[in-house]
């Protein structure tokens, strides 16, 4: 393995680590920060263009977890495993995670991460991700997404 394969593999792992705890945080000019001015970002039921578009996406959610209503929480913690990173070259990759999320009352929603991630001026950045939910518990607040 070359040195600058090592350097983007763990680029792009401080990106996804970067977008959990910045986003859980309700940090989201931080999470912006991490996606490329023309990203994409795809959920089940909506894809979202752009930084504004983007940003509206975290702000709705942000609503929904909190006070009042069923679905709110305390807190949100997003957890990614199998973080698989297939590089194209020293300023592409792509790659695959699971997630979970939980909050105050546990285990709420999971699913995958397919991403696609570009370095310019030796910064990566998130050029796409595609959200997908694979189950979530009932009435909880990834149940209401």
């Amino acid at each position: 393995m070359e040195h600058w394969e090592l350097v983007a593999r763990e680029s792009v792992r401080d990106l996804v680590a970067r977008y959990n705890a910045n986003g859980d945080a309700g940090r989201f000019d931080d999470v912006l920060a991490l996606f490329h001015a023309d990203a994409v970002m795809e959920l089940p039921d909506r894809t979202y263009r752009g930084a504004s578009e983007i940003r509206s996406m975290f702000e709705r959610a942000s609503q929904r977890t909190g006070s009042g209503g069923g679905a709110s929480a305390r807190f949100i913690r997003h957890f990614t495993a199998t973080h698989q990173i297939d590089l194209q070259g020293p300023g592409q990759a792509s790659g695959r995670a699971y997630y979970l999320v939980l909050t105050d009352r546990g285990v709420d929603h999971w699913g995958r991460y397919v991403d696609r991630y570009r370095a310019e001026d030796g910064r990566w950045y998130f050029v796409q991700r595609k959200v997908t939910v694979d189950g979530a518990v009932p009435g909880g607040w990834g149940d209401s997404a």
